[in-house]
């Protein structure tokens, strides 16, 4: 079997970025940004098969597994039984997915396919909101937040400003990280490993200038300096945008809460829906995402294939945690 990976560059971005909306996906971990952002950190690979479908191969802690295929609905079965054919003629490993979009799971039915374990990783679904909700926060439900933007607008009324930014801000946009990744939160701290390589891979996206319609980064500056940015991707199928970064100076009260509304107003004004990702199980992230009052979840799932012929005994060790979840 010859499907050919590679590691994706700042400059395969326009070329890949067609896939992840060819078929209903309302995962940001279905996107471009999120295949650059983590392209390190899970030893991501992609490959082009037939100029119609895009598929996934990442390694880490000595394991192999992929995601969905990205191509038509129509090609989705198709391409779903040539990547677990690789899995198990290639790498002679069982088909394993992380994060399978709620979607794909329904349309391949593999909930009722006596082939795959299947198991909802609940800590791990994406928070869904309204744009229009985000952007206006009105209403009782959002008084907290808007009381918090009203504060910020009184104490720094005429020191500060939104800014749209480009790769010529890379400069500031590293230094500000500099900044806030030595005064992250507790819970951040316990997150290192995976900051770290997040902020890799916002290195590599600004170091090749990465460059797509639909991706923006804006940023909050007060009294002239960079205190608050957010990054994130327009998913034009479902009329989504996808924030995967936001990052803020805590110590400025209102500032994450100004870095939310403020983004939305500039780069995505007609989003219908957001998506501001999963709580990763943190207590913390959960009730921050939860006060924005999500108007609905995209489930992930786990897939694990059972009929693989080349289950060995030490593979049952290799793989038993993940099977004792799904019984």
């Amino acid at each position: 079997m010859d499907l050919k990976f590679f590691r994706p560059k700042s400059e395969d971005a326009k070329r890949i970025a067609q896939f992840y909306y060819m078929r209903p996906n309302k995962t940001c971990d279905s996107g471009v940004l999120d295949t650059f952002l983590w392209a390190e950190y899970y030893n991501v690979r992609v490959c082009i098969e037939d100029e119609k479908a895009l598929l996934s191969l990442m390694y880490k802690n000595g394991e192999y597994f992929s995601a969905m295929p990205y191509c038509v609905e129509e090609d989705l079965a198709y391409y779903f039984e040539l990547i677990k054919s690789y899995f198990n003629d290639v790498l002679h490993k069982p088909l394993k997915i992380y994060l399978a979009d709620e979607e794909a799971v329904k349309k391949l039915n593999l909930e009722n396919d006596v082939r795959f374990y299947v198991r909802e990783e609940d800590d791990l679904k994406d928070y869904l909101y309204d744009g229009d909700e985000l952007r206006t926060l009105s209403g009782k439900k959002f008084h907290k937040k808007k009381n918090l933007i009203n504060k910020f607008f009184r104490e720094y009324e005429g020191r500060w400003e939104y800014r749209s930014l480009k790769c010529s801000n890379k400069e500031e946009i590293l230094e500000f990280l500099d900044r806030w990744y030595l005064k992250r939160s507790e819970e951040e701290q316990n997150a290192e490993d995976s900051l770290e390589y997040e902020i890799k891979g916002i290195h590599e996206i600004f170091k090749g200038c990465f460059s797509l319609d639909n991706f923006k980064t804006g940023g909050i500056y007060v009294d002239g300096r960079l205190e608050a940015f957010s990054m994130g991707a327009l998913n034009p199928r479902e009329n989504m945008a996808c924030i995967d970064i936001e990052k803020g100076n805590s110590l400025i009260p209102g500032i994450y809460q100004m870095i939310n509304q403020q983004f939305l107003i500039h780069e995505f004004p007609n989003a219908k829906l957001i998506n501001r990702e999963d709580d990763l199980g943190l207590e913390g992230l959960r009730e921050a995402k939860r006060s924005y009052n999500p108007c609905g979840y995209e489930r992930k799932y786990m897939v694990l294939q059972k009929d693989y012929t080349g289950w060995k005994e030490e593979m049952f060790d290799q793989y038993e945690n993940e099977i004792d979840k799904y019984n």
